[in-house]
């Protein structure tokens, strides 16, 4: 594979995303973070862009509420086989007794950190007072993550945003609260609540937060590309990117970061007989995983991610949307794909 010379090289100390980063007593192996995302994150994923060189994935988020942990969904959610550890499991919710309930469930599950989710901006998540709603009550965060932090002998990490309306941007005072709670590390979205994903994240209140507390920070929102990852750091000082929905369809990026990190240039995009591997290989696990019916119906967004941009896939989609089982499923994408 050859490589093409980016224009913007890499900052000097690019060589920080690419050192291991301490996380209470854990070693993550590098500063590469996948973001939790509700239904994305899930096993398979997680472990595909751990094989591409991220260094942490979060799962993706359970409901603090112990009626929901018999639900098939959510059995998923709290399924670690075969990850690489150290394995980072979220929960969401809104009353401190259940959080702390859940997080202690997440460990005897066999997870190594626990990650409080008050960034979700969804609105049935939002409407239990949970997620980026949290942001409204300081004095509930602290409670919260006051007993998340006590319930469990691993650490804690959280997730949110600046804040939960523009012009109320409080991340600076939640940082604190984090900090002072025992939280091992914080990752920030650089929109508000209110902001959902419309506009450009900003950074800059990250970077005052980096400046004002001793925890770990991560920069997460709009890192779409090695320079971006680069940059962001390099402005906001931060221990660690996140990324999130540039990885869906290309879970190589975080492999594409440490190759311009370590070179200044990026490689090219997978050429068409990479991405059938990947994407064949991704297909398998997700059967597996999910079993006929739902891993079918599950794929179809990571193949539509995949193949996006490629020629005919318009075409090739609405067919593939078509197929009712796994087997057409896999031939169909395998044949659009082929040479």
């Amino acid at each position: 594979m050859t490589t093409t010379q980016n224009q913007e090289k890499p900052l000097k100390n690019q060589h920080i995303l690419l050192q291991p980063l301490q996380i209470g007593g854990l070693t993550i192996e590098n500063r590469l973070c996948v973001a939790p995302m509700a239904g994305v994150t899930d096993n398979p994923f997680r472990k595909l862009c751990k094989s591409f060189g991220a260094g942490h994935a979060v799962s993706e988020m359970i409901i603090a509420d112990t009626a929901l942990y018999a639900r098939k969904k959510s059995l998923y959610r709290a399924n670690f086989d075969g990850e690489i550890a150290p394995i980072s499991a979220q929960i969401a919710g809104a009353e401190p007794d259940k959080l702390a309930d859940a997080a202690r469930f997440q460990v005897d599950n066999g997870a190594q950190i626990v990650d409080i989710n008050m960034g979700c901006p969804a609105k049935k998540v939002c409407k239990k007072l949970a997620g980026s709603a949290l942001l409204q009550d300081e004095d509930l965060v602290k409670r919260l993550l006051d007993t998340a932090v006590n319930a469990v002998n691993v650490p804690v990490t959280l997730k949110t945003r600046l804040g939960f309306a523009n012009g109320q941007e409080n991340i600076l005072s939640v940082a604190k609260i984090a900090e002072q709670a025992g939280i091992a590390a914080i990752a920030i979205h650089g929109r508000t609540r209110e902001d959902f994903y419309t506009g450009q994240a900003r950074y800059e209140l990250i970077k005052e937060v980096k400046q004002s507390i001793n925890i770990p920070v991560i920069v997460n929102g709009d890192i779409d590309s090695p320079a971006k990852a680069v940059a962001v750091q390099a402005m906001t000082g931060a221990d660690a990117v996140m990324i999130g929905r540039a990885a869906q369809g290309q879970p190589w990026i975080f492999r594409d970061i440490a190759h311009f990190v370590r070179t200044g240039e990026v490689p090219p995009a997978p050429n068409l007989t990479e991405l059938r591997q990947i994407v064949l290989a991704h297909l398998e696990e997700l059967y597996r995983f999910y079993g006929e019916y739902s891993g079918c119906r599950i794929a179809r967004k990571h193949i539509a991610w995949y193949t996006g941009g490629l020629p005919n896939s318009n075409a090739f989609r609405e067919a593939m949307y078509a197929c009712q089982t796994t087997d057409e499923q896999f031939a169909a994408v395998a044949n659009f794909l082929s040479d």
